[in-house]
């Protein structure tokens, strides 16, 4: 069975069940990562599991983007690379990431809230 490494990317084969890094290294520059809040936590729900796949996608496409447009002109490179730009624009208007965006803001809103109740209690 093949996996993705949840840090960094890379399809590997997990050494057990449920193994979610392709490496000792990738799970703990996650994990410090995580602990001072610079990176997501794993994704919770389907909705953004499926964002960060698709966020995944996006820098694949990129890296090959890149390799097949190096040593072409640059005007046929430009052209290339803006129909894949264009492409990404097309997910910026999903409906999913639309849906993770409220739950951001709503937990912003909950967390906004809890940190005036407590000022207000001092």
């Amino acid at each position: 069975m093949i996996a993705q490494c949840q840090k960094c990317g890379k399809d590997y084969e997990p050494k057990r069940r449920g193994g979610k890094f392709c490496s000792v290294s990738c799970r703990v520059v996650q994990h410090q990562l995580v602990k001072r809040g610079e990176a997501w936590k794993s994704p919770a729900n389907g909705d953004e599991r499926y964002l960060a796949d698709k966020l995944v996608a996006v820098g694949r496409s990129a890296t090959e983007a890149l390799l097949q447009v190096e040593g072409l002109p640059a005007a046929e490179a430009f052209s290339r690379l803006r129909a894949l730009v264009q492409g990404w624009a097309g997910v910026a208007n999903n409906s999913i990431i639309e849906k993770v965006q409220h739950n951001e803001q709503q937990q912003i809103k909950a967390q906004a809230a809890r940190l005036q109740r407590v000022s207000r209690s001092k």
